[in-house]
């Protein structure tokens, strides 16, 4: 099976240049970078012991970065190559990345390819995230006897169902890897029984994220001038998710005359579309813009219509619920994490399939409240906004919750020390010569 895989994706080479061509078009290759997708590159290798980590897209790509900080803190002297395959995560990455890191773009997984990149990178050791396996590049690695690594490894039944079917492909596959590191104790099962020996079931290295960052300054002001307003924050919010916000507002208003509503859409250009709601509903809505413009007392809501501020909203709410949970475009939920990290009592509508696993860990410990509609919302908001003590131990669950998690990246970091070991050995090799 996979001497056939290899065959096709030799024959497909015209096919596949048309598609990197198609790609172009539509924006979704770089136009300054796409011979990489080939295995090509003007980037030289560093010298020194290099450690190479491959992150499918955006969401892997946040993942990776946190493994990767923490690796760096232990091995300062290591380069680190990162491949992903989309122009989004190469926009991020290039924003985050440590001083010693590169991006690649990650070549199809064309023999020739794969033979060009690996033959100029040449690294030491590699870091594979999640779930996408490609033959073709993981039997060469395992060919040139590279150390290699599966983290935060997933596979969905129906993947597990699809590889089954080719157990000996896969076992041969998955054997590039000198350990597997799962999200889940299902997915160790998966894993297993594909024919991987050496399974360790750690969780989502998400948990392990930083706190989202806010300024200290900002939060001063606002806690002046909202200080002793009852308040709740909508965070990240969807089309359909600010009608809820002001009808539950005027709802909450008739018992608590003083009430703020603080509103982050996920995406501020949203701005002229939420303010005729307001108007609308009768309400005096303030919004941040830029220039940072704080609410005053008459204000009913306050829509913080900036980027990169949610962590300062979090800090200050004592109260959150995440968007894209109860909106109109089918939803899929944002991260509860970063608002746990904060200390927030968290409320999230029943529309969470893009992060399904993580709210169950969540609701398993009690650390959130799901509702299924505006209704419940607003009962839930009423009840909290009145309940000091129910408030104050949703928070310390959300919050003690995440930080129990957070201890993931520790459980990695072991289940990796034979990948750690190797380079550091390289480095004294190179200190050495």
């Amino acid at each position: 099976m996979l001497k056939l895989y290899r065959l096709l994706t030799v024959l497909c080479t015209p096919f596949l240049k048309i598609l990197i061509k198609k790609r172009l078009k539509k924006g979704k290759e770089d136009q300054d970078r796409y011979t990489e997708r080939m295995g090509q590159t003007a980037v030289p290798r560093p010298k020194g012991a290099l450690l190479w980590f491959h992150a499918a897209s955006v969401g892997e790509a946040q993942s990776t970065l946190i493994l990767i900080n923490a690796l760096v803190e232990r091995l300062p002297d290591i380069s680190i190559l990162v491949t992903t395959g989309t122009v989004t995560s190469a926009k991020l990455l290039d924003q985050r990345l440590p001083e010693q890191a590169i991006h690649q773009y990650y070549p199809i997984d064309h023999p020739k390819w794969v033979t060009t990149f690996l033959d100029h990178w040449m690294p030491d050791a590699v870091v594979w995230m999640e779930s996408e396996l490609w033959p073709n590049m993981l039997l060469s690695i395992q060919k040139r006897n590279i150390t290699a690594a599966l983290v935060n490894a997933r596979l969905s039944p129906k993947s597990f169902k699809s590889w089954k079917r080719i157990k000996r492909s896969a076992r041969r596959v998955l054997n590039t890897f000198t350990v597997c590191i799962t999200q889940t104790k299902d997915d160790a099962v998966h894993f297993e029984k594909l024919g991987h020996e050496n399974v360790i079931v750690s969780d989502n290295l998400k948990y392990a994220s930083k706190p989202l960052p806010y300024d200290e300054e900002e939060l001063k002001k606002l806690r002046d001038v909202t200080k002793n307003r009852p308040l709740w924050l909508m965070a990240s919010t969807h089309k359909g998710e600010e009608d809820i916000a002001f009808r539950i507002h005027l709802h909450l208003k008739k018992i608590h005359q003083d009430l703020l509503t603080i509103i982050v859409p996920r995406h501020p250009e949203r701005r002229d579309a939420i303010k005729p709601l307001a108007e609308k509903f009768g309400l005096k809505a303030q919004f941040r813009h830029s220039n940072h413009l704080l609410p005053i007392d008459s204000d009913d809501v306050y829509i913080a219509d900036t980027i990169g501020e949610l962590g300062l909203f979090y800090q200050l709410s004592p109260i959150a619920f995440i968007g894209r949970s109860l909106s109109t475009d089918g939803g899929g939920g944002h991260n509860p994490i970063e608002a746990a990290q904060m200390s927030c009592a968290i409320l999230h509508g029943p529309k969470i399939q893009n992060l399904q696993k993580i709210y169950d860990d969540f609701s398993a410990a009690s650390a959130t409240l799901m509702v299924r509609s505006e209704e419940e919302l607003q009962n839930k908001l009423e009840k909290l906004l009145s309940d000091e003590e129910g408030l104050n131990a949703l928070q310390n669950k959300a919050s003690n919750f995440a930080a129990e998690k957070a201890k993931v990246l520790d459980k990695i970091i072991n289940s990796l020390e034979p990948v750690v070991e190797l380079l550091e050995d390289k480095s004294k090799e190179n200190v050495a010569a």
